[in-house]
């Protein structure tokens, strides 16, 4: 396999980096047209992983809002935020890496909207 850095080019076939990794730490990944069981698992552990995001950040929310914590809570809030944003970018990136092959370059922004 030629490309497995995310970007989907994999001949016909498209590559998708998957929400989870191999034993050993390394990048998964499924080539196919993204209907198959895999892709299927994939969605959902994708959408999954999205909506434990939202509820860690109400939580961190909730909590910082109190501005009564303990450094045991904050250090907790920490951690599974970190764990949150990893698989949130992880998402971000298998679909910012179909986009760009579904779409060639994908969406251009004007400069001001970067402030």
């Amino acid at each position: 396999m030629d490309d497995m850095d995310g970007t989907g080019d994999m001949g016909d076939s498209k590559a998708r980096l998957l929400p989870w990794s191999s034993p050993e730490g390394k990048p998964c990944f499924v080539l196919g047209d993204g209907s198959g069981y895999v892709s299927r698992l994939a969605d959902e552990i994708e959408a999954a992983q999205l909506g434990l995001a939202a509820e860690r950040i109400a939580e961190a929310r909730r909590v910082l809002e109190g501005r009564r914590w303990t450094p045991g809570e904050l250090h907790l809030l920490a951690v599974e935020l970190t764990e949150a944003l990893i698989e949130v970018l992880r998402v971000a990136e298998s679909r910012g890496a179909r986009l760009a092959v579904a779409g060639g370059d994908g969406p251009r922004l004007p400069a001001e909207a970067f402030g």
